[in-house]
């Protein structure tokens, strides 16, 4: 996810535009082309944020301020508490005693890996708010129990971390999270 795609959805949100639109014409020339441009909720991992640091200290070494760099770093961590906002300007700024769902632990599907991941930045304000979490993560969940083992629930399942939430936080594109069974979830 580029910052500018981030970006762009967030200002399509203020001003009532449709991203996917957007997305989607850019999408059709076929030098940008379509693959990689869906916003989200932040870059994560170790490879990416890694490789952006060293190009920002090489720079910082010589003298040379890569503003842009510095600008993508900066949307990206705030992208990654977005969600936070949202759940802020519905519940206000107290959630204490607020149950939030987690769906995704891990930066990207198919992977344990949760360096830099925006569900730890997610998970970190919302206990810091007051509020509760339990999470489910198809494959990171003995990842963040290192972390988080003490201060979090973890669920056996996607259904059992909504069980009595008062939301629902979807961090990680898994699959298993793309079709779920809305009227299970209702019951929950």
């Amino acid at each position: 996810v580029c910052s500018s795609d981030l970006e762009v959805a967030n200002y399509c949100e203020l001003v009532g535009a449709d991203v996917d639109m957007i997305r989607k014409g850019i999408g059709t020339d076929l030098r940008i082309g379509k693959k990689f441009l869906y916003p989200g909720i932040g870059f994560g991992g170790s490879c990416f944020p890694k490789d952006i640091l060293a190009l920002l200290n090489s720079g910082s070494e010589v003298g040379f301020d890569f503003k842009i760099i510095n600008s993508i770093l900066e949307v990206n961590r705030k992208q990654k508490l977005r969600l936070i906002e949202k759940v802020k300007l519905y519940f206000g700024e107290d959630l204490t005693g607020l149950k939030f769902g987690l769906w995704g632990l891990s930066f990207k599907a198919d992977t344990d890996d949760i360096r830099e991941a925006a569900s730890l930045y997610m998970i970190d304000e919302l206990l810091n708010l007051g509020a509760s979490v339990t999470a489910f993560d198809p494959e990171a969940m003995n990842n963040a129990k290192e972390i988080y083992d003490h201060k979090i629930q973890f669920a056996s399942n996607q259904y059992e971390a909504i069980e009595n939430a008062d939301a629902l936080l979807i961090a990680t594109e898994w699959s298993v999270f793309r079709n779920p069974d809305f009227n299970k979830m209702d019951k929950l």
